[in-house]
């Protein structure tokens, strides 16, 4: 057993999400949103390089000495996946490693809203997942993608790195592939795609301009693609595609989006009562307006659009997060601190809510 499954193992025990290792300080694990000290014993270099040059395969370790950031997965059998980020900070080399469920959640296990099975069932398009670091984007795919692993046959192509939750063999043909380690990049990847006749493309982030506009492409041919972005609702999902690239290029990318973009799920975590997390969305489907707001660069309607089509599935996140409140999944508080129009909540806070300097 590697050094480090100690430290892992100790975090799930404790009901943690995420674990921390700087030098100079204890491990620390995220536990309901919070940061605590896992052991007191605080980390020194010599500990640090140990613990993670001993799961890392030499060829990425050389990488890592290189480049001063790497991303990897971890596997303790028969316990959990683990996603690890490798960096260098000004104390020295340090990590991050968050736990993969080993069991994919299905949409009743996330209580997911039914209105994102319509994106599951489309041919074609663009659909983007979006939120935070740590807003459960990927736990939501997963969801997706074991959906329609279930209920249709479908050649699906997922480009990550690293792995993260690997699918069993059900309805659909899923084929893994992780950068760095069956492809040199997310580009490669996906110009290798084109060539393996995929229905479906996952990509575990649309970072780069090429990414974006080979994953636009993709859309366009037919292909409905999935991509995750850090940003926090529709209209800013849009903005960011669209200012990825030159402004001499934005008026082109500007039709391939309105013209394939089939949805957006702009996701947070919540704290739930009594405990745990709970996940509330603001999703945006294909309307006839949609194209021509997008072409035209009036970015902003977007939420009008999202307002005005609720009957369709669409919902705003204020309105996600009101929704919450109301059938008492979480406090008013946690909602007023991640609305967007506090004056919405504000008069549902209790006395002393926020004391404390919010």
């Amino acid at each position: 057993m590697a050094a480090i499954d100690a430290l892992l193992k100790g975090m799930l025990d404790k009901g943690g999400s995420d674990l921390h290792l700087t030098v100079g300080l204890p491990p620390k694990i995220r536990a309901s949103g919070s940061l605590v000290p896992l052991t007191d014993t605080p980390l020194d270099h010599r500990t640090m390089e140990s613990l993670l040059q001993e799961i890392c395969p030499e060829k990425r370790w050389q990488e890592f000495l290189e480049k001063k950031d790497l991303d990897l997965a971890h596997e303790i059998p028969g316990v959990a996946r683990f996603r690890g980020n490798y960096l260098y900070n000004h104390w020295g080399q340090a990590a991050v490693f968050r736990q993969i469920p080993a069991k994919i959640l299905s949409f009743d296990d996330l209580k997911l809203p039914e209105t994102l099975k319509k994106l599951c069932h489309l041919k074609e398009g663009l659909v983007v997942v979006t939120g935070p670091t740590g807003s459960g984007k990927s736990t939501t795919l997963a969801a997706m993608i074991d959906y329609i692993n279930s209920n249709l046959s479908r050649h699906i192509i997922t480009i990550e790195d690293p792995i993260e939750f690997v699918h069993p063999v059900k309805k659909s043909v899923i084929v893994h592939r992780e950068v760095g380690e069956h492809t040199q990049s997310f580009a490669a990847a996906l110009k290798g795609a084109m060539r393996h006749d995929p229905d479906i493309l996952l990509l575990g982030e649309m970072r780069e301009m090429e990414t974006i506009k080979l994953a636009l492409g993709c859309a366009s041919m037919g292909m409905l693609v999935f991509g995750t972005l850090h940003t926090n609702n529709a209209a800013k999902t849009v903005d960011r595609i669209i200012n990825t690239f030159p402004a001499d290029e934005q008026n082109q990318v500007r039709v391939m989006l309105a013209s394939c973009l089939a949805g957006v799920v702009a996701q947070l975590l919540c704290k739930r009562i009594p405990k745990g997390r709970c996940a509330v969305q603001e999703i945006l489907l294909q309307h006839e307006a949609l194209p021509n707001t997008i072409r035209s660069g009036q970015i902003a309607n977007i939420k009008a659009i999202i307002e005005s089509a609720g009957s369709d599935g669409m919902i705003t996140m204020d309105n996600s997060l009101m929704a919450r409140v109301k059938d008492g999944t979480i406090e008013p508080k946690e909602a007023y601190m991640k609305s967007a129009n506090k004056a919405l909540f504000a008069p549902l806070l209790k006395p002393g809510d926020l004391d404390g300097g919010h």
